[in-house]
């Protein structure tokens, strides 16, 4: 079963000996998980937090966990809600990501603060990475083996899952969101369910993702309904002239009402109708008015960004 999010507080769960996730409930619009992986010699953090109040709680739940002083934060993508906490973990703390993973980084930088200006984001610079890597890279962490992966693009063009082979726990980024609804705007439908093929090669036992509940690989299954259903509205939709905001509202949720974060169909069928065009997958498509579409589907409200 599920390890639920709850709500309140954010909280550590040992997931593994030494191995935590950090959950930050609801898991909605800007609230991330984290993972921590700790021994005698540090700590290696996937992901950091939005803003710089919760990024200093994350740094309090490391520390007190009482493990070495080395750190390692991974980035699993570059979205801000995962990234914009790094420099709240100082200059000693090795950054790691995917080489595109930084170059989006470096130019979209606090880009996100922009779309919900009334929350305090705090004290926020962008702190890119310091090492980055293309297909494959090991972290050793005292006895410990941790592998970052590269599938190809998903949820953006240059996501890295952080993946412990013994302890067969996967740290998947927004590729797996449990519980929520999946968001490929930036990314790609069809990458995404090649990647989804990837993982479930793995075989997890434990799959924490970038929001929601600890899971376990049903939370494959559960992304790849989802993006299947996508796919079926561009063939049906796209052909007939309509536009994705158009579609979103003529097709509905249908089994996936019950996911929170809803208005996100809109900028993911945006991506299906490209991808029905042919061509690279993840290419750039212009966010901010993409946006505009998904407040408009959302009955004019923004979504809400609860950090």
């Amino acid at each position: 079963m599920p390890e639920a999010a709850g709500s309140g507080e954010p909280r550590l769960v040992e997931i593994a000996d030494g191995v935590y996730a950090y959950l930050q409930p609801d898991g909605g619009w800007c609230l991330n998980n984290a993972g921590v992986i700790a021994d005698r010699e540090g700590v290696l953090l996937v992901d950091t937090a939005a803003t710089e109040r919760r990024a200093l709680r994350l740094r309090a739940e490391v520390d007190a966990l009482g493990a070495g002083e080395r750190r390692v934060v991974v980035n699993t993508h570059f979205h801000g809600d995962h990234t914009l906490g790094n420099s709240v973990f100082g200059p000693a703390a090795v950054v790691v990501s995917h080489a595109l993973t930084r170059e989006d980084m470096a130019q979209t930088g606090l880009s996100m603060t922009a779309l919900w200006p009334d929350v305090h984001w705090g004290d926020l610079r962008v702190a890119l990475p310091d090492l980055t890597y293309t297909d494959s890279l090991t972290v050793h962490l005292g006895d410990r083996r941790v592998e970052l992966l590269h599938f190809g693009p998903a949820h953006t063009r240059s996501d890295t899952v952080v993946w412990l082979p013994e302890e067969r726990v996967l740290f998947a980024g927004d590729i797996v969101m449990p519980g929520h609804t999946p968001f490929v705007l930036m990314g790609t439908v069809a990458g995404s369910l090649a990647v989804l093929d990837r993982l479930r090669e793995l075989d997890p036992v434990t799959v924490v993702g970038g929001h929601g509940p600890v899971a376990g690989p049903e939370a494959f299954d559960e992304t790849e309904a989802y993006l299947r259903r996508l796919q079926h509205i561009a063939d049906e939709y796209r052909p007939r002239g309509a536009t994705p905001l158009e579609a979103a509202r003529d097709a509905g949720l249908g089994e996936f009402a019950k996911l929170p974060e809803a208005e996100r169909l809109v900028g993911n069928l945006h991506r299906a109708w490209l991808e029905a065009e042919g061509g690279e997958l993840a290419r750039p498509v212009d966010p901010v008015a993409v946006f505009q579409e998904i407040v408009t589907y959302n009955d004019g409200r923004l979504p809400t960004c609860h950090a």
